[in-house]
């Protein structure tokens, strides 16, 4: 029987309390498993709990309890062998931004125990699948941000590793920059079976990029699925509405529970979210009863489902207002 490529069971995990932060129970029972080859995404807001539960897969930190599996090595039990089966790219640089290119990966590779001469030619195999190489003998520190992450992910790729760890890969990159990572993740998954853990808040990177997706939630998996899968478990359409003045009283709220064909009414200030079986007749509806109570609107729109409605759905928030207050 095939050994999936990871394995979490009912991590806890919780930071003690400091002089300005209280206690935090950063993991409440996660778990998810990913098969090998597959792209994983864990979405979810800044604080969910997604780079505690990458620092406990990759041995930079324990769980209070609960188990994990990196390639059917225990994490706390095996860690040599963990360590020798992934790559790892933190949220932040790991490059030295005084080494060229080339330097980073001979060092990188040399410290992984390959011979020099060895290093020497992954590190220009590394440098021309990332399209470095007319840059590998420049200082670091005089790469673009875009050209920075590719080292990053390469020097995570020098030992060959069976699982690689993505933390926040395309924060602070340029969207062009950011498509073309994208595209060398899923060519990497695609052409030779590396299996990655991707975490991520970008909603947009998460639809692309992942074959699986675990949306976490203070620190639990919420809802499990392809993008795909999730989105077509919401029926309908999505409305939005954006209301001249916050519903602070609850009428809104009121005005569409009594409509037939709306559901999941969510509002949020002046936004308000909801459910309904036909975007087309529902809308009508929808603006009527405002109009009636004298709510004034200043924009609708209609769409199909997407993952901020998935994570609306499982949580009762829009994902993209707790990214707003996390910020």
């Amino acid at each position: 029987m095939a050994t999936d490529a990871l394995e979490a069971v009912d991590l806890v995990k919780t930071y003690p309390a400091g002089r300005k932060k209280p206690r935090l129970r950063a993991l409440d029972g996660l778990t998810f498993s990913v098969p090998e080859g597959v792209v994983l995404g864990l979405l979810g807001p800044n604080g969910a709990g997604k780079s505690t539960t990458v620092k406990i897969l990759t041995t930079l930190s324990r769980a209070d309890s609960g188990t994990a599996r990196v390639v059917g090595y225990d994490v706390n039990r095996s860690q040599e062998q963990v360590r020798r089966s992934i790559g790892y790219v933190p949220q932040k640089s790991s490059s030295d931004p005084l080494a060229t290119g080339v330097e980073n990966l001979v060092l990188s590779g040399r410290i992984y125990g390959l011979s020099r001469s060895l290093a020497v030619r992954r590190a220009s195999e590394l440098l021309e699948r990332f399209e470095l190489t007319a840059v590998g003998d420049r200082p670091v520190k005089t790469y673009s941000g875009g050209m920075q992450r590719k080292l990053d992910v390469a020097l995570g790729l020098v030992h060959r590793p069976r699982v690689l760890f993505l933390d926040e890969p395309t924060t602070g990159l340029d969207p062009e920059a950011r498509a073309e990572l994208w595209n060398e993740v899923g060519r990497l998954s695609g052409d030779e079976g590396l299996t990655v853990l991707l975490t991520t808040h970008y909603l947009e990177e998460a639809d692309w990029l992942a074959d699986q997706l675990a949306i976490v939630d203070h620190g639990k998996v919420v809802a499990e699925g392809t993008p795909e899968a999730l989105k077509a478990e919401l029926r309908g359409d999505s409305v939005h509405v954006e209301l001249v003045s916050p519903d602070t009283d609850g009428l809104v709220h009121r005005l569409l529970s009594d409509l037939p064909g709306v559901g999941e009414i969510v509002v949020e200030g002046n936004v308000l979210r909801a459910r309904v079986d036909h975007g087309a007749t529902a809308v009508p509806a929808v603006l009527g009863a405002l109009e009636d109570k004298a709510v004034p609107v200043t924009a609708v729109t209609v769409s199909r489902p997407s993952l901020d409605d998935v994570y609306l759905r499982y949580t009762g928030r829009s994902f993209r207002s707790v990214e707003g207050e996390a910020a």
